[in-house]
């Protein structure tokens, strides 16, 4: 049985909280591997909603490991204030179901200050980020200075790090007009919150690795999405991690061979948040129609998404860089009652054909979507669970995707609810 990726395709908000806590049924265990609190993943239950930002989607199925990787940022009081919430809800969390890599480095109030300092100072130049410290944590990681999980549980190592990390922060805080780090109470923070926090600290790697020996289907979910990963998005509108089913080798300590089938999740049309080139983007009625229908507002920070047609240039683009070999398509029900829809097939820019999306921004600004128009339904999808339920030109809209995407659909989502799910293709019985 394979072990699958699920990335998400677009510019995040896909709907991958969905399709991971579907396929978790199949799995034994979820691990998240990228991103931090930034991460925003609703799942609706029974008409229940649960609202998830670090804890992996598969959280909420009873008798499956959810796992935090180190390729992830964590803020542990968003962790529990997260955690706190979901078992008001009446779901069960403990070290029992719940593992976090010792080596997953810590997000801390420092980096949420100098993240909303910078984006302050940036004016018309901000990029656009949450202000939950994503970014910096993200940097002093690779500049090796981090506090990870494991550094809680000896004084003498924690002391050294904070040392180690205040020397760069109050150097930057001092240029950026803030006052100093007030280390005591830093450190405070950090030793109150370890008693809680290392006993779900393990050696992640090893425990994957066992359960892969034994012959357990081990479900990896990312976050963001592929066009906002730090070096293939549309830069420096990105997030500051690699979004690309490659990390879920290197964000949990599983080799590359561990990976069997990456799904990218895919809307059925196109939406982003924040700054940055937007190629089919709708300022008009039809965007506001998507929108409202769709519930178009950030699960994390509540912001309104942009919207626009779908876009096959960037998703081919997407799907060959991950290496999808499947997609699952959400939200079709969103289309109902349209009677033209658009996809985008190519770009055009200063009188050239582009195939894909050029890296140079300059370029980037002068893009023209060129359109194919595809006649819509009147009746509606929500809530379709076969291909026989679907309208004609439904099916015949599907089909035309995964011809210009070059990829098939292995999965087809008409609502947010958990069973309103076509399946195609098993991604676990690859």
């Amino acid at each position: 049985m394979a072990n699958v990726v699920v990335v998400g395709a677009q510019w995040g908000d896909e709907g991958k909280g969905k399709i991971v806590d579907w396929l978790s049924e199949r799995a034994d265990v979820i691990a998240r591997f990228q991103g931090g609190h930034n991460a925003g993943h609703t799942l609706v239950i029974n008409g229940t909603v649960f609202k998830l930002s670090l804890l992996p989607s598969g959280i909420v199925r009873p008798g499956k490991l959810a796992v935090i990787g180190n390729g992830v940022v964590l803020d542990p009081w968003a962790l529990f204030a997260e955690i706190d919430k979901l078992t008001a809800q009446g779901v069960a969390i403990s070290t029992d179901n719940l593992m976090i890599a010792e080596n997953t480095p810590l997000i801390l109030p420092l980096h949420q200050d100098l993240d909303q300092l910078r984006e302050a100072a940036a004016g018309k130049a901000k990029i656009g980020t949450t202000g939950r410290g994503i970014g910096p944590a993200y940097e002093d990681k690779v500049g090796r200075r981090t506090i990870r999980v494991a550094d809680l549980g000896d004084e003498e190592t924690l002391e050294a790090r904070i040392d180690r990390l205040l020397a760069h922060h109050d150097a930057l805080r001092l240029g950026l007009g803030a006052a100093p780090i007030d280390r005591a109470e830093l450190t405070a923070k950090l030793k109150a919150i370890a008693p809680k926090l290392l006993p779900f600290s393990q050696p992640v790697w090893k425990v994957l690795a066992e359960a892969r020996r034994v012959g357990k289907r081990i479900l990896f979910e990312g976050a963001q999405g592929a066009l906002l990963d730090v070096d293939f998005g549309t830069y420096p509108y990105v997030t500051s991690s690699t979004t690309m089913s490659g990390m879920a080798a290197s964000g949990t300590g599983l080799g590359p061979n561990a990976i069997g089938f990456v799904l990218g999740i895919v809307k059925a049309y196109t939406t982003r948040v924040g700054e940055g080139p937007f190629p089919t983007e709708l300022d008009d009625a039809d965007g506001e129609t998507l929108g409202r229908r769709g519930h178009e507002f950030g699960t994390v920070t509540g912001r309104k998404r942009r919207c626009g047609w779908f876009d096959a240039v960037l998703v081919r683009q997407t799907c060959a860089i991950s290496g999808a070999k499947g997609i699952a398509l959400t939200k079709l029900d969103v289309l109902d009652g349209f009677v033209t829809l658009k996809i985008c097939t190519g770009y055009e820019i200063d009188g050239v054909q582009y195939d894909y999306l050029p890296t140079a921004a300059a370029l980037q600004a002068k893009v023209v979507p060129v359109y194919e128009e595809l006649e819509g339904w009147a009746e509606s999808t929500a809530g379709a669970r076969s291909w026989v339920d679907l309208p004609a030109a439904a099916v015949k809209y599907v089909r035309r995707i995964e011809e210009l995407i070059g990829c098939p659909v292995a999965m087809l989502s008409t609502s947010p609810e958990r069973d309103d799910t076509i399946l195609v293709t098993d991604p676990f019985a690859d």
